[in-house]
């Protein structure tokens, strides 16, 4: 534990909560929703959403009793919000259950490495997955067993940042090891050129693609730049350096200097699910500037900049007459693309399936803000800056402002330590809170008497 978690918690220990004491309440408020959280939580993991009486649970669909989520905002996402609160508050029930989290993933983990969307802790699961606790059971045929983890949504990536984050906060050999062995996985997975597909092992269709759909790849590289932070083992950053070699390798030519969502081993763009034509991508594109981004800053490498004026350039050039942009635009004429609810391609946007975004702002006016404010300050000078806002971050001035917001997610905890909307209890909600009054306390530690 760092020396100014350890001062925090000593200044956050120092005053008694009491009616005139919003920080006390806000401990009192955490520790309530964590008591909460573990009568939730199976085999300490934890799904998207519940009915109040539990008799109702999801993930991304209808869950039973003995599933966990690991596909965000699930267990991987409820870990990391316990992880901070425990740091920040000192409290060991928090650890508790940030631990227990961590331990559902490990249990869960697959023999690849990776993780599937959903852990599933039944006696019947050992007959359908290869969970990696399994391997050398005697007697077992894991030739009939799943045992493909993937990259969509954030799955694999996120249970492998907070098993990185765990492993550094707790020192607990259980987590490095599991951390260890998915950051092997991912190595394992990248493609020779850079790229990496959205399952492995490698199935059939596009789940062999180099897959940005869905921030795959964005979501990999950052956990390699985490996994060299943490551990400075050289391994980890050269690999991030591949899959950005990928991407400049992937931009579209001039005057369509984007992405696509999805490239075949052709490095052609290529067709997903139906309704993921072969395409330029703005959402992927944003991202993928950001990603470059954070990569010149962490490698100092100016050539992971060179991309990103041309691609600036077409995000601008394609922005539709309401501001928003189109998810696609095709290949050639830059027309967007959308479909109709019968999923057949046209080009008009007026009655497309509502499952799916197909325009929208896709956090492009952000990401090419970021690209500016980097190379107008400079890399030297943008880190500096940065270092000095996280300073700023913990100001007596920033608690103040947060108290309204505070005082709001006070009055909305019910006497359980639930947060409720209507009938349910639900995850995405519930973290948002934890995580306002974490850097709440934060915050409040270094306010002045």
């Amino acid at each position: 534990m760092t020396v100014w978690i350890t001062c925090l918690i000593a200044a956050l220990n120092t005053a008694a909560p009491t009616d005139a004491d919003p920080a006390g309440e806000a401990r009192q408020a955490l520790a309530r929703a964590t008591q909460y959280l573990t009568s939730l939580a199976t085999h300490g993991g934890y799904l998207w959403e519940y009915t109040l009486d539990l008799k109702q649970r999801w993930g991304e669909g209808v869950a039973t009793d003995t599933q966990v989520w690991v596909q965000p905002p699930g267990t991987p996402a409820v870990g990391l919000a316990l992880l901070r609160a425990w740091q920040v508050t000192g409290d060991e029930s928090i650890r508790r259950a940030a631990e227990a989290a961590g331990d559902a993933l490990v249990w869960g983990q697959l023999e690849c490495g990776g993780w599937d969307y959903k852990i599933d802790f039944s006696p019947q699961a050992e007959k359908q997955w290869y969970y990696r606790h399994l391997k050398g059971t005697e007697g077992l045929d894991t030739s009939k067993l799943g045992n493909r983890g993937t990259f969509d949504d954030d799955t694999s990536q996120s249970a492998t940042s907070f098993l990185i984050a765990l492993s550094q906060a707790t020192g607990e050999a259980r987590f490095r090891e599991a951390a260890d062995y998915a950051l092997a996985y991912l190595l394992r997975a990248q493609y020779d050129n850079g790229g990496w597909p959205q399952w492995y092992p490698l199935g059939s269709g596009y789940s062999v693609y180099c897959t940005f759909n869905d921030a795959a790849m964005n979501d990999i590289l950052a956990v390699l730049v985490q996994a060299w932070r943490a551990f400075a083992e050289r391994e980890y950053l050269d690999a991030a350096r591949r899959g950005g070699d990928f991407i400049l390798r992937s931009q579209g030519p001039a005057p369509q200097a984007g992405w696509a969502q999805q490239y075949n081993l052709d490095l052609q763009p290529a067709w997903a699910r139906k309704f993921e034509p072969p395409s330029w991508c703005s959402a992927v594109t944003a991202r993928n500037i950001r990603t470059l981004v954070d990569l010149y800053l962490e490698t100092g490498e100016a050539r992971y900049l060179e991309p990103i004026p041309a691609a600036t350039e077409w995000l601008k050039a394609s922005r539709l007459a309401d501001g928003e942009w189109a998810r696609f635009y095709e290949l050639g004429s830059n027309r967007p693309l959308y479909f109709t609810r019968d999923y057949r391609l046209t080009y008009d946007g007026d009655d497309c399936p509502t499952h799916y975004s197909f325009r929208g702002g896709y956090g492009v006016p952000g990401a090419i803000a970021y690209y500016e404010q980097v190379t107008e300050a400079g890399r030297q000078g943008y880190l500096r800056g940065l270092e000095a806002q996280r300073g700023r971050a913990v100001r007596p001035d920033r608690a103040r402002q947060m108290e309204a917001r505070v005082g709001d997610a006070l009055a909305g905890q019910d006497e359980q330590g639930r947060w409720v909307q209507g009938d349910r209890v639900v995850m995405q909600d519930f973290l948002r809170h934890i995580r306002l009054l974490t850097e709440y306390l934060e915050c409040h530690a270094v306010m002045e008497p």
